[in-house]
């Protein structure tokens, strides 16, 4: 069990840090797909793409490094159900978009949110299990 809880703390910190990476330096791209759920003004969307780059690889950090791990997966899991909210709405709507996770451009053919909003409920799954059971071996404050 402690292979398994390690892979998902590890699999984790990777998911988030790889997500916040691709959006540093790309503020218009990342504003243009959040604009693109059509949810945000164009003020709040610029104000979202500033900070959720930064915070993404903030939380990943927490993860990779084991501080506060528990706390640290149940904010993870807040952000994914948030995301999934905003895929949810975006896909009711009939919005055809590129979901922004990973590469924050507008593809023209988009994404499926229905495969994405799977996808998250894995992740969230995932971090349900590294909250149930910790793996604080290498943690510095578990």
């Amino acid at each position: 069990m402690d292979i398994l809880s390690a892979a998902a703390r590890f699999f984790m910190a990777y998911i988030w840090i790889s997500a916040g990476v691709s959006k540093i330096g790309v503020h218009m791209d990342v504003t243009q797909t959040i604009r693109a759920y059509d949810i945000f003004t164009a003020d709040w969307s610029d104000m979202l793409a500033t900070i959720i780059g930064p915070l993404e690889i903030a939380g990943g950090l927490l993860l990779l490094l084991g501080v506060k791990l528990r706390p640290a997966g149940w904010l993870s899991i807040v952000i994914l159900s948030l995301f999934i909210i905003g895929l949810a709405s975006a896909w009711s709507r009939g919005i055809v978009l590129d979901c922004g996770c990973f590469t924050p451009d507008q593809s023209e053919e988009g994404t499926n949110l229905l495969v994405t909003i799977a996808r998250d409920i894995g992740f969230i799954a995932i971090t349900l299990f590294m909250i149930y059971r910790p793996y604080t071996r290498w943690a510095v404050y578990p």
